[in-house]
């Protein structure tokens, strides 16, 4: 049977209910805001802002046209990745002083790939509460839509921008068993997917989050092999901010990798690198290219 209309609570039932639950002072809430559609705020979120003393934010333009559209004004706190251990001083001033403080980032949940760590760390050194309004969150907004069924993810946030450094934290990952979850900037996709190609080959599944939750939402799941052509297929793919999974590598890939290492450091000591990789990718069945990096490695003491 489905329950009737009238029988819901209303909105405002619902946040009388919210407010006369406990709301401590000298404590800072952290605060997590939509990622995009205004409508995935939280009730509770909604309060702890109403009631804060002062918001602490990344940037206060965007913070206060936020809270303009939920009908709120407050003091805004400046915290960003430039002045964070300042801004978490001040903050413990004023909640020593009995105040209630909400912390939040541009979008999402503060702290998380974000400013707000040391914030939360400095409160907490300092004896003071802290209490989390959980709510909006792109990684687990697209691993909940990506049909990825690892059963665990490992979330590395941002690669390197640099594209040495970031071969390198991928290599770090490629034997990881876990879905991988990174955020990437638009201007950076294209270079991102090739270096995931490169590094983890092109058989395991990716899948691109897309302005989640916003009007050009888009969420596409493909192989990595096939990933950089349906990049290239529409401009509008290099705008937007991206959530990538990966697929993890499975067990036999672990063992793999380690009966690789050991051919390769036995077949080093005779050849040279590139018939070293040619030979062992003959053996077993192995990529050439990824062979022949991790010769390279190997011959240089990395």
């Amino acid at each position: 049977m489905t329950a009737s209309h009238s029988a819901t609570p209303s909105v405002a039932a619902l946040m009388q209910e919210v407010s006369q639950q406990a709301w401590p002072t000298a404590t800072l809430y952290v605060v997590a805001t939509p990622i995009g559609n205004a409508g995935d705020i939280t009730l509770r979120a909604i309060n702890a802002l109403a009631i804060a003393d002062a918001v602490a934010c990344e940037d206060t333009r965007n913070t206060g046209q936020l809270l303009s559209r939920y009908g709120l004004s407050k003091e805004l706190l400046a915290a960003h990745e430039h002045n964070e251990r300042e801004a978490a001083q001040r903050i413990v001033e004023r909640l020593r002083a009995g105040q209630r403080i909400a912390l939040v980032s541009d979008a999402g949940t503060p702290a998380v790939s974000d400013p707000g760590a040391r914030i939360v760390d400095a409160v907490r050194a300092a004896g003071l509460q802290v209490m989390p309004l959980p709510g909006p969150s792109a990684a687990v907004a697209a691993l909940s839509a990506s049909g990825l069924v690892q059963d665990r993810f490992l979330f590395a946030g941002f690669l390197p921008s640099k594209a040495k450094q970031r071969e390198d934290a991928l290599r770090k990952l490629a034997d990881v068993e876990a879905t991988l979850v990174l955020y990437e900037a638009p201007h950076r996709i294209v270079d991102t997917a090739q270096a995931l190609l490169s590094v983890l080959g092109g058989e395991r599944q990716v899948v691109f989050a897309r302005e989640l939750s916003k009007l050009f939402e888009e969420i596409h799941r493909c192989s990595l092999a096939e990933a950089p052509a349906w990049l290239a297929a529409d401009a509008k793919r290099e705008k937007g901010e991206y959530v990538l999974l990966v697929e993890g590598a499975s067990a036999a890939d672990g063992d793999d990798d380690q009966e690789a290492r050991r051919l390769l450091a036995i077949l080093l000591e005779e050849c040279s690198v590139k018939q070293a990789a040619s030979l062992a990718a003959r053996i077993t069945g192995l990529k050439k290219n990824a062979l022949y990096e991790q010769a390279l490695k190997m011959k240089s003491g990395d």
